[in-house]
């Protein structure tokens, strides 16, 4: 009688999809991607730069959604709304965003650790793109990032 083979999954290879978050654990992954964008915007608030900034982030997450190798990753890129209130003050926005970040670690650590550095990598993307977009501002736009790092190391 041959011998059963039997193949153990590292969990930490699994990728996930959307399927796997409640609605709370995904609107923080999605609210940190738009939020690192928004937060570096308003670190240096200048009219047309937010146009160009804004332009930027949507650039960046399109292309994100097109060309990772995460399964999570597209999916959080088709962002609808920003899970921002109109009337958002700067602080409530930078601890909203810092807030969703830090749970959105947690919740990749818990359940799909797989996918922690690539949403990881395209927070800080997405920030430096916008960062990068308008030039200018350089120290409070680098403070932002900063922040935002040290919310999802």
């Amino acid at each position: 009688m041959r011998g059963r083979v039997e193949t153990v999954v590292n969990p930490r290879e699994i990728m996930a999809t959307k399927a796997d978050f409640t609605e709370q654990e995904w609107e923080s992954l999605r609210k940190g991607i738009v939020g690192a964008g928004l937060l570096v915007s308003t670190s240096d608030r200048g009219f047309f730069d937010t146009f160009k900034e804004a332009g930027a982030l949507g650039k960046h997450v399109a292309k994100a959604k097109q060309s990772s190798s995460s399964e999570l990753v597209p999916e959080l890129a088709d962002v609808r709304g920003t899970g921002f209130g109109l009337r958002s003050s700067p602080e409530e926005l930078e601890r909203e965003t810092l807030d969703a970040l830090r749970t959105a670690k947690a919740t990749l650590e818990a359940k799909a650790p797989a996918e922690l550095d690539p949403y990881r990598q395209l927070v800080v993307e997405v920030a430096q793109s916008v960062a990068d977009a308008a030039g200018g501002g350089d120290t409070a736009e680098g403070a932002a990032i900063e922040k935002i790092r040290a919310a999802i190391e």
